[in-house]
């Protein structure tokens, strides 16, 4: 009852706060807040502000919702996200995924950055996600359910919804990207993957690792919002280099990539259904 209390209030906070609430989010990861900067008629509001809401600590991620205009759709926008190896609980990690379900929220678009395990995979592909395995170690719903905001056992068959791959796919090839799609794999961070770990992974059918994604993802589902996930390529773990992976490569990797991601998200926002 008091998370549910905690999740109202700062979706009441946000509400009265909009001109309009939108029916399609969008979560943006490591170095690919250069599509909250392209909505029009913008407005900014720093996690901080938000009663209850958990504050990122991580490079990268900006911190803040943008909510407004992006080609011709209503949109809201989480210029970075939360992350379980930030030291915050599972129910802190979907707190703003809750928030975005009570305002209404009925699509959400997930993006991050990832460790490609597929041989023909390099950094700076883009790379929608078709399944995942959650090997963080909890599920973000173990504990009491809340029947408002969804069933008790919810069903995970199509996690990543087919209408919204399908969408995504169509808006690739006009635009001439070479996508690459694969299940991805996410552990809890924060340390990458030891060679051992990544043979482990490949062997499991993992084609993308990373450490964020998955609790959001399984929120949604669990509250009947349709999810698209799209991840960039920034490292290849099975082909790393001398210095091995840091976070600023990360970074580095996912600005040049984000303004092809920016244009894939553009046009398959135009197609979305509200």
């Amino acid at each position: 009852m008091e998370d549910y209390i905690k999740i109202l209030e700062a979706a009441n906070w946000l509400k009265i706060r909009l001109a309009t609430v939108p029916k399609t989010g969008i979560i943006l990861g490591s170095g690919l807040g250069i599509v909250g900067e392209e909505i029009e008629q913008a407005i900014k509001l720093p996690f901080s502000d938000i009663p209850h809401f958990p504050v990122t600590t991580v490079a990268g991620h900006q911190g803040q919702i943008i909510t407004g205009n992006l080609n011709g759709k209503q949109v809201l926008v989480m210029q970075g996200r939360i992350h379980y190896y930030e030291g915050y609980s599972m129910k802190e990690v979907i707190f703003p995924l809750r928030m975005m379900q009570l305002l209404g929220i009925k699509n959400l678009m997930v993006t991050n950055a990832s460790g490609g395990l597929h041989a023909d995979f390099r950094p700076g592909d883009i790379c929608l996600i078709t399944d995942h395995l959650n090997l963080m170690g909890v599920d973000p719903l173990r504990g009491p359910n809340d029947d408002r905001l969804g069933p008790r056992f919810p069903d995970l068959s199509q996690a990543y919804d087919p209408h919204f791959l399908n969408l995504a796919r169509q808006e690739g090839q006009k635009q001439g990207l070479n996508l690459k799609e694969g299940v991805y794999a996410a552990i809890s961070g924060p340390c990458y993957e030891t060679m051992a770990e990544v043979r482990y992974l490949k062997n499991l059918g993992a084609e993308l690792v990373g450490m964020s994604i998955v609790p959001e993802v399984i929120a949604a589902r669990h509250g009947g919002i349709r999810v698209l996930g799209i991840s960039c390529i920034t490292d290849t773990p099975l082909h790393p280099n001398k210095e091995g992976v840091s976070h600023q490569q990360v970074v580095d990797v996912a600005a040049k990539a984000a303004p092809k991601i920016a244009s894939l998200i553009r046009g398959i926002i135009k197609k979305v259904e509200d």
